[in-house]
């Protein structure tokens, strides 16, 4: 059955970036309608949404979207080949608990069925929604990245039971030092940085633009999958999203020759 939504904050006070055309923006209203469809507390079920991929991989598949993807081998908040057929956007907030079920119970095992084999990369995109301590964690994160520990500073950020402890300073000084984090007082510097504050503010405004209200948030190469779906629903929009992509490879180069 699909998961509740979590609570959500509705950006009235934003207004959508335009990426320096009209046409991303007709996206991003196209791409809210997408979520709304499949949010996780819409009448249909994960079943439903699963066929609906299958039967047609393009549906709800938007383009301007899927160039929202950076593909920047230095990006320290990423993992897999910046060229891997498929990329998965995830806008989302530490201290959001769908965001944690997600992280333990489904993006571990994508990680290993997909990540591994070169066919997935997974982009984070920091989404704090839920007042300060997200916007404090997500800087922190920023910050375990700058010394290449932002995954392990997110198991440790989404473990069970974590977010309840609250991600005060010292908290968040903590999980960094169970991360790895080699360096304490440059991660403390970087967290409170201007560079952190730009970093987040980048990602959560284009979580904004695309009409994302809630976390967790999907782009699956420009197709929008809301909440923290099953396995399944994953598994079957990352498969046609790299069949899509090895039919417009095959496609381009019967073109060229």
């Amino acid at each position: 059955m699909p998961t509740p939504k979590t609570p959500s904050l509705k950006p009235s006070f934003r207004k959508p970036l335009l990426y320096g055309t009209g046409v991303v923006l007709a996206a991003a209203l196209l791409g809210y309608v997408s979520y709304r469809a499949t949010a996780p507390d819409h009448s249909a079920s994960d079943s439903s949404y699963v066929a609906e991929v299958a039967a047609d991989p393009d549906a709800g598949v938007h383009p301007e979207l899927a160039k929202l993807a950076r593909r920047d081998p230095g990006d320290k908040l990423a993992q897999g080949r910046a060229d891997a057929p498929v990329v998965l956007i995830e806008y989302a907030d530490f201290k959001c608990g769908y965001c944690g079920k997600f992280a333990r119970d489904t993006e571990s095992a994508l990680v290993k069925k997909y990540v591994g084999n070169g066919t997935l990369r997974i982009e984070w995109r920091n989404f704090p929604i839920f007042g300060a301590e997200s916007e404090a964690a997500a800087r922190a994160a920023w910050a375990a990245g700058q010394q290449g520990r932002f995954w392990q500073f997110h198991a440790a950020a989404y473990a069970e039971g974590v977010k309840e402890k609250g991600f005060g300073k010292a908290r968040l000084k903590a999980l960094a030092q169970q991360a790895g984090v080699a360096d304490l007082d440059r991660f403390a510097r970087d967290a409170d940085s201007s560079a952190a504050s730009a970093a987040v503010s980048k990602d959560q405004e284009q979580g904004y633009a695309i009409g994302a209200t809630s976390t967790p948030s999907f782009l699956i190469n420009g197709r929008p999958i809301a909440g923290a779906q099953s396995m399944e629903v994953f598994t079957q929009a990352i498969d046609a999203a790299a069949a899509d992509r090895a039919r417009n490879t095959k496609d381009a180069k019967g073109a060229d020759k």
